[in-house]
């Protein structure tokens, strides 16, 4: 099978690879989308990591991983990476990276988004690797990342890069 990804809405997409089926950041699908085999999720926030959405998409095998602030929210079985933790799932590489904002905040200190709580993946499968940013800044730590062929980069401006960022960030991986 060759690999594919499609954006569904926001931050979310369907990746299909090895005859799987990924979802990262699940908020909108089409409701004939095919049920999911692995679901990742880069924060708590509703429209990143809703219990809904994951319910109704969710087979009873379908591996879920999140950071450990999704947990509580999702219920039942979720297996939680912290940026460094990787793991291997049906021949897919999942390792969590940083996600989190310094230059964005909810108010003077608070970021929207901040460090050690949410995370980014880099999914490799099929020799390819996509890099899932999650919301997130322009961060020292992208230029570590390694090989990566398809980024997928936030661009807002309020909670996560903007386009200048987020042009940077994509030449800079």
């Amino acid at each position: 099978m060759t690999l594919s990804i499609k954006w569904l809405a926001h931050a979310g997409f369907q990746i299909k690879t090895k005859g799987r089926i990924i979802y990262v950041d699940l908020e909108e699908y089409d409701k004939t989308s095919e049920k999911a085999d692995l679901i990742l999720a880069t924060h708590s926030h509703t429209d990143h990591c809703d219990p809904a959405k994951i319910k109704e998409i969710r087979k009873e095998d379908t591996l879920i991983i999140a950071p450990e602030d999704c947990v509580p929210r999702i219920g039942g079985s979720v297996k939680t990476l912290r940026p460094g933790e990787e793991t291997t799932v049906n021949n897919i590489k999942i390792r969590a990276v940083e996600a989190y904002n310094y230059k964005r905040f909810r108010s003077p200190g608070t970021p929207y988004h901040p460090k050690g709580l949410g995370v980014g993946y880099l999914i490799t499968a099929e020799g390819k690797t996509i890099y899932h940013a999650g919301d997130t800044d322009f961060i020292p730590e992208m230029r570590q990342l390694g090989k990566v062929d398809v980024a997928l980069l936030p661009s807002g401006g309020t909670y996560t890069m903007d386009n200048a960022e987020a042009a940077e960030a994509a030449r800079t991986i």
